[in-house]
């Protein structure tokens, strides 16, 4: 039987502030998150973020040993705790920690509930599996926060998804709690932003911060937001926990795997260009000012399959003669695969990582490392050929001749492809706590995605004036992550004279220099005035995504920090407040 979703919220006014905290930015994270965050300080809502492209991965193999998975299991046993404290305080718990099974995680915490004699109303979102075509494991679109809204309504305590967005988290209870329906768009927008500010955890806290000496980041608590009813938030975390939160971890955030002006989802399409961050206090930052825009008529959804067979060998490379030695080891490697009557792999790949130091006082720090990697559809044309022609090579190769391992068989890899779908063509459902199926039905309202006009830039920063060549970390901060197999590239600045300069310096071409891996890719740059930054999308730069590891850095986790570590000329005056410049070590 289908019900209709309730038109209006609850009775009673509902409290001006609603908070909602975090304790998962991924699944593996901090295990006793939830204890901290349901006993460090007030809360209404927890919400736990155990999804991500790579995870589905994850999950969708995890399934095919056993069925009834397909979740995250560290989930339940966070609950074995946290549903006894959660019921005495009054927190309703939600979690995109289904996965692939929402149905049976909702079952099994019912299990779990009645086992330690806890009553909580369970209820579940699915509708993200759409059907997967053939050579794929997995195939779902990313909901919004509706039908986690009709769930809580209805009155469940435990809310389970499966592969929703992942502000849906934070737009659900705030529309659930405030009335807001689809037409509320700049409320709805406002909750994206806090939804994706809080739903990496601490990286709104200080984690993976890049001015982190200036903080005690050693364990940075879990953020929460208060939500208010036109949608602005107060970004804070509980009394005494670690880390910090100011404008520079938000932006940070807010800059993390997003991309233009507009960030589009299944709710409402946010317009990042209209965010204002002020200080409210220490450790508070508010964010409000937010602009909403009608969703776009698709859904996002992800496709996840094995793509083949991949291994790898990193030879050590120790003193003189590093390039010599590694072309040695290449046209031996070569020739063993030749010698072994096999077929070689499809991609063979070599990387000299030039990590040797001259006159070194250390073996280690003499040495460099080349990396071979290779893949293949066939898991026999990456294992023992390989691994044979790398190890008969140890008593007849280069001086000094050793790797970081023995050599293996090999292992699978996976690609992430996105694609879009209709959004009438996904049957959004929540099925309440009494086992009723609410249909979500998708937005009235559309409006096709299309880039938002590019802001004037600030006057340039005034020519003539000293310059000195330094690293661009001193002044700027930058976080950077992955989609699919496209990065982006947040830089952010702190005062409006380093954004004068900033975005008249960092352009497309400058930022290709800077970065040579990135010549050849459809590089974008995105103007975000009211944040004082730029972000960068690199196209292709991870390949088939970070499933496949087709790179060092396979999520693009460092790329901001390298570019940070790159020396330009930048003007005097606005290194005089930045760190000491770092010596130049040959």
């Amino acid at each position: 039987m289908t019900a209709p979703v309730p038109a209006s919220g609850p009775t009673a006014a509902p409290a001006s502030v609603l908070r909602i905290g975090n304790a998962s930015g991924f699944y593996g994270d901090r295990f006793d998150a939830v204890r901290e965050m349901l006993t460090g300080g007030p809360l209404d809502v927890l919400t736990g973020d155990y999804l991500a492209e790579l995870t589905m991965l994850i999950l969708g193999r995890s399934r095919l040993k056993d069925p009834e998975k397909g979740y995250a299991t560290t989930f339940l046993r966070q609950l074995e705790e946290g549903l006894g404290l959660a019921h005495e305080r009054g927190v309703r718990i939600v979690a995109n920690a289904g996965g692939l099974n929402p149905a049976g995680l909702a079952d099994a915490v019912r299990e779990l509930a009645a086992k330690v004699g806890v009553p909580v109303a369970v209820a579940h979102v699915e509708g993200d599996s759409l059907p997967v075509p053939e050579g794929f494991l997995t195939a779902n679109a990313y909901l919004g926060g509706a039908g986690i809204a009709a769930c809580l309504r209805a009155g469940a305590d435990i809310v389970v998804t499966g592969r929703v967005t992942d502000a849906a988290l934070v737009t659900g209870p705030a529309a659930a709690h405030f009335g807001w329906g689809p037409d509320d768009l700049d409320a709805l927008a406002g909750a994206v932003v806090a939804g994706h500010v809080l739903e990496c955890g601490t990286q709104a806290t200080g984690g993976n911060y890049a001015f982190f000496g200036r903080h005690d980041v050693r364990r940075p608590g879990f953020p929460l937001a208060e939500i208010h009813a036109d949608g602005s938030s107060v970004i804070t975390k509980h009394a005494g926990t670690g880390g910090v939160v100011d404008v520079g971890t938000v932006t940070a955030q807010l800059l993390y795997e997003t991309g233009g002006a507009r960030y589009a989802g299944p709710d409402v399409t946010a317009r990042l260009d209209t965010v204002r961050l002020t200080s409210d206090g220490p450790d508070r930052v508010r964010v409000d000012g937010v602009r909403g825009e009608a969703p776009p008529p698709t859904l996002k959804a992800g496709l996840t399959r094995l793509g083949g067979w991949r291994n790898e060998v990193v030879f050590v490379l120790t003193g003189l003669d590093t390039e010599a030695k590694a072309d040695l080891v290449k046209e031996q490697f070569a020739e063993a695969l030749e010698r072994g009557g096999g077929r070689p792999p499809a991609e063979v790949r070599w990387e000299l990582a030039r990590t040797g130091h001259p006159d070194a006082d250390t073996e280690e720090r003499a040495s460099a490392l080349l990396r071979l990697t290779v893949r293949d559809q066939d898991a026999d044309a990456v294992g023992r050929t390989v691994s044979g022609a790398a190890v008969e090579l140890a008593l007849g190769s280069y001086p000094g001749f050793h790797v970081t391992a023995p050599p293996g068989k090999g292992a699978p890899y996976g690609v992430f492809e996105a694609i879009h779908v209709p959004a009438q063509e996904v049957e959004h459902t929540a099925v309440l706590p009494d086992g009723s199926r609410v249909t979500i039905a998708p937005p009235r309202r559309t409006r096709e995605l299309a880039d938002a006009d590019i802001p004037p830039l600030p006057d340039p920063y005034p020519s003539g004036r000293p310059i000195r060549r330094a690293p661009l970390g001193l002044i700027a901060g930058a976080r950077s992550g992955d989609k699919g197999g496209d990065a982006n590239v947040g830089v952010w600045v702190r005062d409006d004279d380093a954004w004068r300069w900033l975005a008249h310096e960092l352009t497309v071409e400058r930022f290709r220099q800077l970065l040579p891996e990135t010549v050849g890719l459809t590089v974008a740059r995105h103007v975000l005035p009211n944040l004082r930054a730029l972000n960068f999308t690199v196209h292709g730069l991870l390949g088939e995504g970070v499933a496949s590891q087709a790179r060092f850095d396979p999520q693009a986790k460092a790329v901001g920090e390298w570019l940070r570590s790159r020396w330009l000329p930048i003007p005097v005056a606005l290194l005089d407040d930045a760190d000491p410049v770092p010596e130049v070590t040959a």
